[in-house]
């Protein structure tokens, strides 16, 4: 059976933006995903740009999830916008907490992801499958590893379906986190969430800020490319190439794949994998 794909977009800022956005998602719909998900800024900063884009997506034929965030928001305005979701035929979901804007208290009527994930089961019943985030090297702001796996947990008696990791290098952090979430009853489908690498200095900056590690060996090589665009990318290729073998060997349920709203990396990777 196919290994089933998706993919995550972030809305785009610019006409242009949005021009190579939709050149890119051409592309990639060559792999036939099971979705494709759009992400949602800080306090819902994107929200119009990641419903339009959403909106675009399944226009163009293909499963479409919203990234949906609660830090801020109200009830209400939860409630208004799932009502908006699912008019536009939404059937799919990325619950999260989100980031914080800078500068900004907790605020708002939700204080973590499984709060939203309960009272969006609550309104709405089995409308949208409910996916939810974990982190398979720990979340940079959790109290510890096992204060992190309990917050999973909680998501998923929550009522969530299934979960999308953080990305990763090591696939061992992955196996040994699916492991330790079945052991404490956390037991849905878990998703390796698949960063291609194309820049080393992109890449290093999104791995301080979002807490993916970035083994040794990788991070020294890299830094050994300096500015060979080229010598990076094809060590890139290989090594997430790679790792994805081995998550394909170990029976992961799919793989979700951080475009950064480009095709050739991924479409690389998969046409190495034979997708």
């Amino acid at each position: 059976m196919a290994l089933p794909i998706s993919f995550e977009f972030f809305p785009p800022k610019t006409p242009e933006g949005a021009a190579k956005l939709r050149v890119a998602r051409k592309a990639l719909y060559a792999l036939r995903p099971e979705f494709c998900s759009v992400t949602y800024g800080a306090g819902g900063s994107t929200q119009e740009g990641t419903f339009g884009t959403v909106a675009e997506i399944l226009e163009e034929g293909i499963g479409a999830a919203s990234h949906f965030s609660c830090i801020g928001a109200t009830r209400q305005t939860v409630r208004e916008q799932l009502a908006r979701l699912k008019a536009m035929g939404v059937k799919r979901l990325v619950a999260l907490r989100g980031d914080l804007p800078s500068g900004y208290g907790t605020g708002g009527e939700f204080q973590y992801a499984s709060d939203l994930v309960a009272f969006i089961r609550a309104e709405t019943g089995n409308d949208f499958r409910l996916e939810v985030a974990c982190y398979p090297e720990v979340h940079p702001q959790a109290r510890s590893a096992d204060a992190d796996l309990q917050a999973f947990a909680a998501k998923v008696r929550a009522g969530a379906d299934s979960a999308i990791t953080q990305y990763f290098y090591n696939s061992d952090a992955y196996l040994r986190f699916v492991d330790d979430a079945q052991r404490i009853g956390a037991d849905l489908p878990v998703v390796p969430g698949v960063m291609p690498i194309t820049s080393s200095t992109q890449l290093l900056r999104f791995s301080d800020a979002c807490g993916a590690e970035i083994p040794r060996w990788i991070r020294l090589r890299l830094q050994g490319f300096g500015d060979d665009a080229a010598s990076i990318r094809a060590f890139g290729l290989d090594v997430v190439t790679d790792l994805c073998e081995q998550l394909r060997s170990a029976g992961v349920p799919g793989l979700h794949f951080y475009t950064m709203n480009q095709s050739a990396a991924t479409l690389e990777i998969c046409r190495r994998l034979g997708l």
